[in-house]
């Protein structure tokens, strides 16, 4: 199983999300959830189509972290 780092962003009206080490995969949903697993599908359908074309997989190499301000 492979794992890749997501970034989701709170749209102000639903969720976006979008996976840095995959270009062009995006998804949107009403809840964290909703475009986690809908991002999810995105990327699994994306990785089916690149293997039929016999095109380069993509590879994660991106992580994430946080960090805090003082305000």
């Amino acid at each position: 199983m492979t794992e890749f780092t997501i970034v989701i962003e709170d749209a102000g009206t639903n969720f976006a999300a979008y996976a840095p080490d995959v270009p062009g995969c995006i998804a949107t949903g009403a809840t964290v959830e909703e475009v986690t697993d809908t991002l999810r599908e995105a990327i699994s359908q994306h990785i089916d189509i690149l293997r039929e074309m016999g095109e380069p997989l993509p590879f994660p190499h991106s992580t994430s972290s946080t960090v805090k301000i003082a305000s």
